[in-house]
């Protein structure tokens, strides 16, 4: 990395301040109209806010049976992951299919915030809603919660490969390893990393002009004056 480019946690820092809403425009504007995934996975926790670069999860909801030669059973994978984490991750995770389960829970996102995970992305169910409360600065955007253990009904089957999330006005979200993810209460949105930089960018102007009308509003000026100001509605 050159001394010129920021770091993921700088990037992550920035993505953070940006709301899903003005995301959505500016990648509209961009012509990337269908990066929505469901509107059914949403964050546990509706006022945490989720950004960071993405590391891909691929499961399947028929359980693998362990390998000896290759280990290739969810314990292995998920200590493989531990490896792979660093400070403004976001864990995204393609279930295969396992409708019911509790994919992750909370001792397994401590690991991951320990880890330097932000939070995980999960289009299905997590466990442990309580216990995920506890994480500070850790964001579970899921379907819901879900007491059935995962381990005799789903394995992790790959790491860091493409997977296809449901989306919203798509049938399918692609997501690769190295995008960005956010993720609010109004939802969640992948950008593509060949522009995540252009895109945060033009997010970063949507945010400044609309916090303007933000403020000069409580300040008493009307909305048409504020709108004539700062052009956003």
């Amino acid at each position: 990395m050159s001394a010129q480019e920021p770091s993921v946690v700088e990037l992550q820092a920035r993505w953070d301040k940006i709301r899903v809403a003005n995301l959505y425009d500016t990648l509209d504007k961009m012509g990337y109209y269908d990066q929505c995934i469901d509107l059914g996975i949403r964050p546990l926790f509706p006022h945490r806010h989720l950004a960071g670069q993405v590391i891909t999860v691929r499961g399947s909801a028929t359980p693998v049976p362990r390998s000896e030669e290759t280990g290739d059973w969810t314990g292995d994978y998920f200590e493989k992951l531990r490896s792979m984490l660093y400070p403004g991750c976001v864990i995204v995770v393609e279930s295969g299919g396992e409708k019911h389960a509790g994919k992750f829970g909370e001792m397994t996102s401590w690991a991951l915030k320990q880890g330097g995970a932000r939070g995980i992305v999960i289009d299905s169910y997590i466990r442990d809603y309580l216990g995920l409360e506890e994480i500070p600065d850790f964001c579970p955007c899921v379907r819901g919660t879900s007491p059935i253990e995962s381990s005799n009904r789903w394995r992790i089957n790959a790491l860091n490969v493409s997977i296809g999330m449901p989306g919203t006005l798509s049938s399918r979200v692609r997501v690769d390893p190295g995008d960005w993810i956010i993720g609010e209460a109004d939802g969640v949105i992948v950008i593509p990393k060949a522009i995540a930089m252009e895109a945060l960018t033009r997010a970063e102007v949507l945010e400044h002009e609309e916090q303007g009308m933000r403020d000069d509003m409580k300040k008493g000026l009307t909305f048409d004056e504020a709108y004539k100001k700062w052009g956003r509605a």
